[in-house]
Parts: C-alpha cells; structure tokens; sequence
C-alpha cells in the first residue's frame, strides 16, 4: 500500500516543534554536564544507541520488508548531517555556555532557506524574510564579539547549526514520502554506524556516575525525535524550523539555574529579538 502523508496542520506542526526544543534543551544541560564525565563520542553513542533500540520493536513486529526504501541517499545524508550537529554542539557545550551553543546550534532556521533554495530550487516567500533577518540581528547582537572575537569553539556551534538545517529539510523530504517509523529507524541506525569509529579512537571506561544520565539523554532524544519527524510531516521546513529560536530562552533559563551564568542586558535584547523574529514568522507562516 503506497504511503500517503499526513495532511497539513500549521498548528500540530508549530506545537511540536516547541515541544520537541524544550525536550532538547533540557537534553542539552544534561550533555554539557556529561562532559565533564565522559568523552563526547560516548554521550552520541549512548543517544543512538538507545534509540535504536527502541526502533527494534517495530522491526520485529513488521519484518525485514518494512525497510524497503526508494530514498537510501537522503537517509543517509539526514543520518549523517543529524550526527554531525549534536557532535558539533556537544563539543561546543564543553567550552562555551549553554546558550551560545543553543543558539548557534539554532541558527538552523537562518540556513534552511538556503538549503531549499541551493539544494531544491525553492523560493522561500518574500513575506517570510523580515522575521528571518530580525532573528538574525538578534543572534548577532548575542554573539557581538568580544576584545578576542569569537572563538574556535563559537564556530564549532555554528557548525551544528548548519547539520540541523540540512536534516530538517531533508526530514521534511522524507517525511513526504516514508512512514516515521522507517525514517527514524534509518536515521538512528546511519548515526549510530557513523558514531562508532569515533567511540572507538576515543574510547575510556565510563564512570557509573554517568550511566543514569546517558540513558536519560538517549531516552529523551527519542521522543524528542519522534515529535520532531512528526512536526515535519505537518508543515514546510522553512515555518516548522524558527521554532527553533525559543531554545535560547530555554537554554538560557536552565544555564542560569544550573550554572549561574545570567545573560547581560545585551544578550537579554538579542534574545528578544531572537523571539520577535520567530514569532512573526509563526505569524506570516500559514499565509
């Protein structure tokens, strides 16, 4: 039976994509914690691990032929540019605050356009440009740089940026034509193979202490990819993607709590700006 995507829905799409940064934010102090226990292959290795194995199921339930793909290259691409940005942002994590890695990692709605345009031939609505370069203000009045500039580590952040940009329009791909279950086993198996080679160079014993919080951040991070996928199926990258920008917020709460690290008035009218920008772009975006 051929696979018919969901309908359109402006409002499940924009209301996972929040639910899935608040989940991912959380995730994100958990793993800037966890570098301080543990080399960074072994935090993305416990992620897909677990996930992976919460697709078993699945596969037991539906069989080998469940797998059959017709898109193994945009899978492939998705798994690796997914794996690519959280090893980016988890090395940012260790040297820079939470809320400069949350928010260079969500700069992504900033590239997608890009990516549509460069990899798709697709024009992004003239409507949808103010909100984008307001966001981007704001994220430059945050990231303003400093006597020394910024660093190599403010590079490795934006780095994950760009791999979550080029996996959420190709999640949107996939989501068009293959069911959630398959597109997430394939995503966590690829990231999981990829990851392994680096787990390995890397490898040390793995404190006790650590153990809970790895299988807590694999655990999230499965849901937070299921809404994830599932936002994409409802709406284009280019709307469902600045949801992103309330991660800072998020990030920035928790970097407050946890690590006494409170933004100055600067970076609080960045933030502003940041939420300005995605808010009317989920305003234009059903337009």
């Amino acid at each position: 039976m051929q696979f018919q995507p969901p309908e359109q829905n402006f409002i499940k799409g924009i209301s996972l994509g929040i639910m899935t940064v608040a989940i991912g934010s959380c995730v994100g102090a958990i793993g800037k914690h966890l570098t301080t226990l543990v080399d960074i292959s072994a935090i993305v290795l416990f992620q897909y691990l677990i996930c992976f194995l919460f697709t078993l199921p699945w596969i037991i339930k539906h069989g080998p032929t469940a797998l059959t793909t017709a898109h193994p290259w945009q899978h492939i691409i998705r798994g690796v540019s997914g794996c690519l940005c959280f090893y980016t942002y988890y090395v940012a994590l260790k040297y820079i605050p939470l809320v400069d890695a949350s928010l260079l990692r969500n700069t992504a709605p900033l590239v997608v356009p890009l990516i549509l345009f460069i990899g798709f031939h697709a024009a992004i609505p003239k409507v949808r440009w103010l909100p984008l370069i307001i966001g981007f203000i704001g994220i430059a009045v945050i990231l303003r740089p400093a006597q020394q500039g910024l660093s190599l580590w403010h590079l490795v952040g934006f780095s994950s940026g760009v791999g979550l940009a080029i996996s959420m329009v190709f999640t949107r791909v996939l989501a068009q034509h293959e069911p959630e279950s398959r597109i997430l086993f394939y995503y966590f198996f690829i990231s999981l193979l990829f990851v392994v080679p680096f787990f390995a160079f890397n490898y040390a014993p793995i404190p006790m202490a650590a153990l809970p919080w790895l299988i807590l951040v694999g655990v999230a991070m499965y849901f937070t990819f299921i809404l994830y996928t599932r936002a994409y199926a409802y709406v284009n990258a280019s709307v469902v993607a600045p949801t992103s920008y309330f991660a800072v917020v998020f990030a920035g709460i928790l970097d407050w709590i946890f690590w006494d690290h409170f933004p100055d008035i600067w970076t609080l009218v960045g933030i502003t700006l940041v939420i300005l920008g995605g808010l009317l772009l989920l305003r234009l975006g059903d337009k």
